[in-house]
């Protein structure tokens, strides 16, 4: 067969990079895996993952799936915008200010995201109604076309007028439920005292029990969505830290509601990091999966993804159903495509190369890189076709010289839009590194970065934390390595550093 190639490149997309751009085509060749089976069989509610590791993509093929769900009686509601601005993004310049605050801040909205289903559904009796008349007496189930900012707005506002900043003689607090003495409300963080009882006010773990009873009384089960928390948040850490802990608490406070369930996507360096902290309920939490990809998955979702370009799948003469058919078949599909060797010698196979060049200091591979990676690969092999270079020989869509153009590209980003954008207090330390050569030690470090040795091992230690840096060597004498995905960016020398270079230098 002869192959147009240019064609075949023109036509051909591994998709995009981020899952929230690319929701439309996600159905077409998303990979169900047995991880997505326990998250659409409402087996798991907690969902971790690296950065690029496909939490979004979970997030985004479930809310497709609504119709498939509400067949087995589940409702879903998006409780975090999966584009634009995060519903909680203005709670970086005006944050609660206490973890009852924080607390009371998730219960209420939480609260005010049922009310809406229960208005949605019509669902009436005795429970529902308590729940909606207390929500509307306070002004917190918002008309539908308010965003859900403007939802957290309000309850925020509420939240703060019933536990005021500033209580010096303005206002008497109970001494029982810390709630202000002679404050009119049909809500409270706490436990209402009798007289507020008597005038109405219920909790907002009452009112959170009464809808559960109610959407249960309808066989309705809620599940409520939470992604893209750390983008929500990344702007402080101590505010992560405090909100996160925060929703984890209600997600805790709530674990015996049948009807509501908290389905939660957070990044794993995310949730280590608060846990370090110090979270106590953190053992509590049992119904959670951690995002792993093996390189037979990923090679599944770069197989899947090639054959949903139904055209190039054509030219190639290749019929979908039967390169997906197995493992073997996959392989064999994949590595036509590619030369036996990016790079000649003892070096790994294509295949192993692309993951071996994107995994980072954790040995993670995500496949948000393997998709840019493969893409910059399909655009430098056109640019070197319309320049009129030799094609790839044999059934063959990408030259080693277009494999190796790809990476300088996947590094700049990674580097630029997840290490500095994420952590730019290391930025300055990863910046010296320019030039340097790829393994370094405490000593040379010390020498690079103007520090003592002890401080250099402690900024490295911090930097094997985020995956810039992996570390070999033993504990006594460490050897800080930097994995391929960070070197181009930072133009590093191959081969490991000594004082010897230091001193030249």
């Amino acid at each position: 067969m002869n192959l147009d190639k240019r064609d075949i490149l023109s036509g051909l997309s591994f998709g995009r990079r981020v899952a929230e751009e690319e929701v439309a085509e996600l159905g077409s060749y998303f990979v169900t895996t047995d991880q997505w089976n326990k998250v659409l069989s409402g087996e798991v509610d907690v969902i971790f993952g690296a950065k690029g590791a496909g939490k979004s993509a979970i997030y985004s093929t479930l809310l497709s799936r609504d119709g498939q769900l509400f067949d087995k009686g589940i409702t879903l509601v998006s409780a975090e915008n999966p584009k634009g601005t995060p519903a909680f993004k203005d709670l970086v310049s005006d944050p609660p200010t206490s973890e009852v605050e924080f607390v009371g801040l998730w219960k209420l909205y939480i609260l005010s995201l049922i009310g809406t289903v229960l208005i949605d559904f019509d669902i009436k009796g005795p429970d529902s109604d308590a729940v909606r008349v207390a929500l509307n007496a306070e002004g917190l189930l918002p008309a539908k076309h308010v965003p859900l900012r403007g939802r957290v707005a309000l309850i925020l506002s509420f939240v703060r007028r019933i536990l005021p900043k500033s209580l010096e003689g303005e206002v008497k607090l109970d001494p029982l439920t810390g709630a202000p003495i002679g404050f009119s409300t049909k809500i409270s963080l706490g436990e209402p005292s009798v007289e507020q009882k008597a005038g109405g006010t219920r909790s907002v773990d009452e009112l959170l029990q009464l809808a559960n009873r109610a959407l249960m009384e309808e066989r309705l089960v809620v599940w409520l969505l939470f992604d893209r928390l750390d983008v929500a948040f990344a702007e402080s850490r101590e505010l992560e830290a405090n909100g996160l802990r925060a929703l984890f608490k209600c997600y805790l406070d709530l674990a015996a509601s049948d009807s509501i369930r908290l389905k939660i996507f957070l990044r794993s360096d995310v949730w280590e990091a608060v846990a370090a902290d110090g979270f106590r309920e953190a053992s509590h939490i049992t119904r959670q999966m951690t995002i792993s990809w093996s390189q037979p998955a990923l090679l599944h979702l770069i197989v899947r993804r090639l054959a949903s370009n139904v055209s190039v799948m054509a030219k190639l003469g290749e019929a979908p159903d039967s390169v997906l058919a197995s493992a073997a078949s996959q392989r064999r599909f994949f590595d036509q495509l590619v030369p036996d060797q990016v790079d000649a010698g003892k070096n790994p196979k294509s295949f192993e190369w692309i993951l071996g060049r994107v995994q980072d200091g954790t040995r993670t591979v995500a496949p948000r890189e393997v998709i840019h990676l493969l893409n910059e690969a399909r655009d430098a092999q056109l640019r070197m076709l319309e320049r009129g270079e030799e094609a790839p020989p044999n059934r063959e869509i990408f030259s080693r010289q277009a494999l190796r153009e790809s990476l300088p590209p996947v590094s700049r980003v990674r580097l630029e839009q997840t290490i500095y954008a994420e952590y730019p207090e290391l930025k300055p330390y990863i910046a010296k590194l320019y030039q340097e050569k790829t393994e370094q030690t405490p000593a040379t470090l010390a020498s690079i970065w103007g520090v003592s040795e002890e401080d250099a091992k402690e900024l490295a230690v911090k930097l094997e934390d985020v995956g810039f840096f992996e570390v070999r060597g033993s504990k006594l004498k460490p050897r800080f390595w930097v994995p391929f995905l960070y070197r181009s960016a930072l133009d590093m020398v191959q081969g490991a550093a000594s004082m010897d270079d230091e001193a030249r230098t």
